[in-house]
Parts: C-alpha cells; sequence; structure tokens
C-alpha cells in the first residue's frame, strides 16, 4: 500500500465540491475526512488526528471562523487553510485573526491547493527538524528570556506560554535585536509567503507581542513603514 502524504480534515457543506477535492487529494495520496459544518468538524478533530485542515467559511450550525477559534483554544500548531468566496476580503481577514494559516479563494484550481498544502506540510516538517536543533535555545534580551523548544517567554518573574508562531516571531526580532527585520523576511521564514492578507495576520500578531512585552520597559517593537520592524533594546 502507498504510504499517505497526510491525513486532512476537510470542513465543506458543498458536498459535490466537497466529493472533488476528496477524490483529487486521496489520488494525491492523501487521506482525507469530509464534515458537512462546523460542529461536525470541530468534533471529529476533538476526536481524531489530523495533519493539515481545509475549512469553508460559511457553513450552518457553526461558520467556519468560530471553529477555528475553538480549535485556536487548545491547538496552536495544526496548519488550517480556509476556503473563501471571492473577492471577500473580510473572510480573510477574518480567518487570519482567528488562526487560518493560508486561504484559496473559490473557484480555485486543484492543482493550486496541492501546491499550497504540501507547502504548508513541508514548513511543518522543517519546522519540526529546526525545533530538534534548537531545543535547548534560550535568547535573553532586555529583562526578557525566551526558551525557543518550549515555547515559553520570560518577563522578569512572568512566565508565558506562547503560539508557536509568535515564538518564532519573537526569535527573530530578538536575534535581530536594534536592527530592522525585513517584513518579507519575516513572512517568508515564519508564513512562507509575503501575500498581503497573510502580511495582516503577521499584524496582528506584533500587535499581540508588544503587549507582551510592555511588561518590560527596557524592549520596544518600532514600526519602519514600508519596510518591516525592530526590536529596540534599551540600556
Amino acid at each position: 500500500m502507498d504510504k499517505k502524504k497526510g491525513r486532512i480534515l476537510l470542513v465543506e457543506d458543498d458536498r459535490t465540491l466537497s466529493t472533488l477535492i476528496r477524490d483529487i487529494l486521496e489520488i494525491n495520496k492523501y487521506e482525507v475526512v469530509l464534515c458537512a459544518n462546523g460542529e461536525e468538524g470541530l468534533a471529529t478533530f476533538k476526536a481524531q488526528k489530523f495533519d493539515i485542515m481545509l475549512v469553508d467559511i460559511m457553513m450552518p450550525k457553526m461558520d467556519g471562523i468560530t471553529m477555528i477559534k475553538e480549535i485556536r483554544r487548545y491547538d496552536q500548531r495544526v496548519p488550517i487553510i480556509i476556503i473563501t468566496a471571492k473577492d471577500m476580503k473580510d473572510d480573510k481577514v477574518e480567518g487570519f485573526r482567528a488562526g487560518a494559516d493560508d486561504y484559496v479563494v473559490k473557484p480555485f484550481s486543484t492543482d493550486e491547493l496541492l501546491l499550497r498544502i504540501d507547502a504548508i506540510l513541508k514548513r511543518v516538517q522543517r519546522a519540526q527538524e529546526l525545533l530538534l536543533t534548537t531545543t535547548n535555545e534560550v535568547i535573553e534580551f532586555g529583562n526578557c528570556k525566551l526558551d525557543v523548544g518550549e515555547q515559553n517567554l520570560t518577563i522578569k518573574t512572568k512566565t508565558m506560554h506562547l503560539t508557536r508562531k509568535e515564538s518564532d516571531l519573537i526569535r527573530l526580532l530578538a536575534m535581530k535585536r536594534n536592527e530592522l527585520l525585513l517584513r518579507e523576511v519575516a513572512l517568508k521564514a515564519i508564513w512562507g509567503d509575503d501575500d498581503y492578507f497573510i502580511g495582516r495576520s503577521m499584524d496582528v500578531f506584533i500587535s499581540r507581542i508588544r503587549k507582551y512585552l510592555k511588561e518590560d520597559e527596557r524592549v520596544e517593537i518600532v514600526n519602519v513603514h514600508g519596510l518591516g520592524f525592530k526590536m529596540m533594546i534599551k540600556d
């Protein structure tokens, strides 16, 4: 039997579309589980293990955004691609804010979908391999200490657990402390793309990190308009 490339949870209420996507993915050696609404998708995700999710936005019982928010309450790692209607920019922004990693716009080509899935799973694999080599890495800056492997940020005496993207972004900023971290460099390193809507997602992460670092008066993240960000460390 051919080895499966990954296990996918597809949550889509359009049965014709979901069946078509499933058939294409299975031909390309993915295992696929179908769910027809957000409630069913959430219950299935809690009961089984998946490598990646494809989630429609507009669904009965529970919409995709609500389902993603529920999943991100206890799982920050599983990659999620949202399926959105053409020109629905608000869907994309809300999807990224909820915790999605990427998106495809209906109607989309199956080749595009396959490439996006493959790219995300490869990034996850590379991140896991990198984690094995940086498990014991601890980065200190200002009055802060970042434990990369554990994804823990300690500010003075207070410790908080970070999501993987939060940890990776703080790590990049700290490694370039007092220097410019180019926006496109951070986007490609962490998200694998410098797409406009993914950039909006990074802005949400930057805002969140700024709130964390307010506890340390020595550390400030400065926006360099149109270019990127600087983590400034005061003596």
